[in-house]
């Protein structure tokens, strides 16, 4: 621009020397020196006139941005280069104070709105002003916040002095005109948080566990609408009790039928939530606790509840039961006399399989009396359960008068069986000898004795108590020596050489006839030696063992009178010894 104008434009008196270099030198300062000394900030010698692309930097008090960047200078600062600069203040309401007031949607100024503008404003668009609702205590979410909400959705008539954040005070009308359910007639909260959320108003939910009354099973599935339970609008309920919604269901019922059995109201003791129909019944509540066969098959009530009669008073089994029996044959209850208390015999587990504790009645039964697994009918001949005594021989009278092996009748054996006989094995009886007068020793005993080895012919009630009265024939028919034919040397009192022990190993004792010892020369206790009759033992020699029987072998000159023979030499030498 310099460069096209005439010279006496800036000099103005041809001087050319001592000529300003500054653009004050010859520019007059319009600005008055609100934008300081320093020109070329703004203009420049192409063109005076200033554009804002010109403008560097807008580096005073007031950034340039946004829109504010493609304005020109005097549409912010008005009367051109006599506007004041460094005094302009730096708040948007300063220059947008009419847009503030002008206003309508909101009304700024009828709602009562803050002037600091960048509140909700920003310099790129001034008309998409956004607000952050977060700062006044009540975010925007769900569907407060879309579709793209505007202010007057919610504030109606410009009302923006709200003073509480409670969803009623917008939703009253809501509130006022649901009818599924009629939220005014069932006198609900006005609190919707409680149901309702702000993603999908009409989409309620209720927590049912705030109330005394859990929705569980069934009262939550299939997908429960209010008025399922809530009949005609009915939220007033008083009561959790199950009758108060399932009376008709209570007195509808017939398998059982709850009102003339008298079953209490309490419909939970048998029903749950899960499954009304599948009702189950804590039978153990009642004193009479169900076991066994009382629950299997799966049992229904009426099986034993015949005719709906629930009010049975007594846990008796023959109170269900007395058909049994009465009925029973095996054994007959009745004609036995039976006691009527069940559980004596029968159990839960199986009615038929019943067992007796036989040790109860004074008779316990052991052995042969319990295996094999014994029928009452065993014992119990003709449905006899009446029996006064436990003797043994009660029953086994038939085993006493058959037996033969001994013969106890005609042995005079006694009735008490279980001196020989007990329970384990009736044919292994055994016989305690010792209680007799003649207790068994030695070989009364072994081998393994029977009773007729001693007691022929089936004699136990003659048969003496001396040796001789069994061994009168060993007695006769002993020949070395013979014992009959020399009573005096071999009495008939065995034991006096005899023992149990062995009966051939006798002994004798030789002293009490005489003092001629039995070990005499070579003789070695044997009788023969010197008794050479066997069936007179009065009868001896000597003289065979001293000079072999020949006198002329034996010389005795001192004995006067001597003569060569036993008896003569026993005379002398009674003891063996010298005469």
């Amino acid at each position: 621009m310099h460069q096209s104008v005439s010279c006496t434009e800036c000099h103005v008196r041809p001087v050319f020397t001592n000529v300003g270099q500054r653009c004050q030198d010859c520019h007059a300062d319009i600005h008055k020196r609100q934008l300081g000394a320093n020109c070329e900030q703004c203009h420049t010698v192409r063109g005076w006139q200033v554009s804002v692309q010109d403008i560097r930097q807008h580096n005073n008090r007031f950034p340039l941005t946004g829109a504010h960047a493609t304005v020109d200078c005097d549409a912010c600062h008005k009367g051109g280069a006599t506007s004041k600069f460094q005094t302009m203040p730096t708040q948007c309401y300063s220059c947008h104070s009419a847009d503030f007031k002008t206003t309508t949607t909101p009304n700024h100024v009828a709602a009562g709105f803050s002037t600091t503008c960048e509140s909700c404003h920003s310099t790129d668009n001034w008309l998409n002003a956004k607000f952050d609702h977060a700062s006044v205590g009540f975010p925007l979410n769900g569907g407060h916040a879309v579709p793209p909400r505007l202010c007057a959705d919610c504030h109606l008539n410009n009302n923006y002095n709200l003073a509480s954040t409670a969803c009623v005070g917008c939703h009253l009308k809501d509130f006022q005109g649901a009818t599924n359910p009629n939220h005014v007639s069932a006198q609900f909260s006005q609190s919707c948080e409680q149901c309702h959320n702000i993603t999908s108003w009409s989409n309620a939910s209720f927590n049912h566990n705030a109330t005394a009354f859990p929705l569980t099973g069934l009262h939550t599935v299939p997908p429960r609408q209010c008025t399922d339970c809530h009949v005609n609008n009915n939220y007033n309920l008083s009561t959790t009790a199950c009758v108060s919604c399932h009376l008709k269901d209570y007195q509808g019922t017939t398998n059982p039928n709850h009102v003339t059995s008298s079953f209490p109201q309490t419909c939970d003791q048998c029903h749950n939530t899960t499954s009304w129909a599948n009702a189950t019944f804590n039978h153990n509540s009642t004193g009479f606790a169900l076991t066994g066969l009382h629950t299997v098959p799966p049992r229904q009530c009426v099986d034993c509840h015949i005719n709906n009669n629930y009010t049975l008073s007594s846990a008796a089994c023959v109170t269900c039961h007395l058909k049994d029996y009465q009925g029973t044959t095996n054994p007959n209850h009745v004609t036995a006399s039976f006691p009527q208390a069940c559980d004596q015999c029968h159990n839960t587990s199986s009615w038929a399989n019943a067992t007796f504790n036989h040790s109860s009645t004074g008779f316990p039964l052991s052995g042969g009396h319990a295996v094999p697994p014994r029928q009452c009918t065993d014992c119990h001949i003709n449905n006899s359960y009446s029996l006064n005594t436990t003797l043994c021989y009660s029953c086994h009278q038939k085993d006493y008068t058959g037996t033969n092996n001994p013969a106890h009748s005609a042995a005079g054996f006694p009735t008490t069986c279980e001196l020989c006989h007990d329970t384990v094995v009736w044919t292994d009886s055994t016989f305690n000898h010792n209680n007799t007068a003649f207790p068994l020793t030695g070989s009364h005993m072994v081998p393994p004795r029977v009773c007729t080895d001693c007691h022929v012919n089936s004699n136990y009630t003659t048969l003496p108590l001396t040796c001789i009265g069994c061994h009168q024939n060993d007695y006769n028919n002993t020949t070395n020596p013979g014992h009959a034919a020399q009573p005096q040397f071999f009495p008939t009192t065995c034991q006096t050489c005899h023992n149990t022990t062995a009966w051939t190993g006798a002994t004798f004792n030789h002293t009490q006839y005489t003092q001629f010892s039995i070990n005499h020369g070579n003789a070695n206790g044997v009788c023969a030696t010197c008794h050479i009759n066997s069936n007179n033992y009065a009868i001896f020699q000597c003289t065979g063992c001293h000079g072999g029987n020949n006198a002329n072998n034996f010389r005795h000159e001192q004995v006067n009178g001597y003569v060569y023979n036993s008896i003569n030499c026993y005379q002398c030498h009674q003891s063996g010894g010298g005469g």
